[in-house]
């Protein structure tokens, strides 16, 4: 479908749901899944404020003002997600979008250096052809390495990305002690050390405990993102 109903459209999207018409922006297929990620136009026009209308927020799109992950997008209903890092060309502000409690996902303001830095969760692995071993990350991203290399990393780890480079900086494992973050589901944008990790045969059952100070929250495995000692601004 080429649009969405306000009604249908995810809860923590900043729209009015009785005012402005009957439909909104549906995100085209992309990195991110629909609830998830948030059009590229409205996270222009009511999250940045940089338009007040729909029309407005196409214009600055289309004119190639708007970076996401160092790539131009002029297409206004392309999804944007947790950790994507957004630019805006002609004032040289970047920002973070990362998990929020409230409004799910928000802008924080990085530094130009951080600009091409971004922190990727693995999803999974395969092997493809010279026996080498591919990466595949939560925003759709793939990364082919060597076996000596690839059997470094695990499922469920992070990584710190070069966008430029296209390669790793920083890896950061899945295991206990580290510090980690809530992306997804009723505790989103929790941070704390993983204090425990339940192991089930499927992948969807299995759950995870998150700690900050005396507060304990626990979810699914899918939804835990590690943080650790990463070098990027998430807060």
């Amino acid at each position: 479908m080429p649009h969405l109903r306000r009604a249908a459209s995810p809860a923590w999207w900043p729209i009015a749901r009785k005012e402005g018409g009957v439909w909104t922006v549906r995100p085209v297929t992309g990195p991110h899944k629909l609830h998830r990620s948030m059009p590229l136009a409205i996270f222009v026009r009511d999250l940045l404020r940089y338009a007040k209308t729909l029309r407005e927020a196409r214009y600055i799109i289309s004119r190639g003002y708007i970076k996401v992950d160092g790539r131009v997008r002029r297409e206004y209903k392309f999804p944007v997600g947790v950790m994507d890092i957004v630019e805006i060309v002609p004032t040289g502000e970047v920002y973070r979008i990362v998990p929020d409690p409230v409004k799910y996902i928000r802008p924080v303001a990085i530094s130009s250096g951080e600009a091409d830095l971004k922190l990727l969760r693995v999803e999974g692995k395969n092997y493809v052809s010279g026996n080498r071993i591919q990466l595949h990350f939560h925003d759709g991203r793939n990364l082919i390495l060597s076996p000596d290399e690839g059997l470094r990393y695990k499922t469920f780890d992070s990584v710190v990305y070069s966008l430029s480079e296209r390669r790793i900086k920083q890896h950061v494992p899945f295991k206990l002690g580290v510090n980690a973050l809530i992306f997804d589901g009723g505790n989103t944008g929790f941070f704390g050390q993983l204090v425990e990790i339940n192991w089930t045969l499927k992948r969807k059952l299995s759950t995870v405990a998150l700690k900050s100070g005396d507060e304990v929250r626990r979810t699914i495995i899918d939804y835990v993102m590690p943080v650790g000692e990463a070098s990027i601004k998430i807060s």
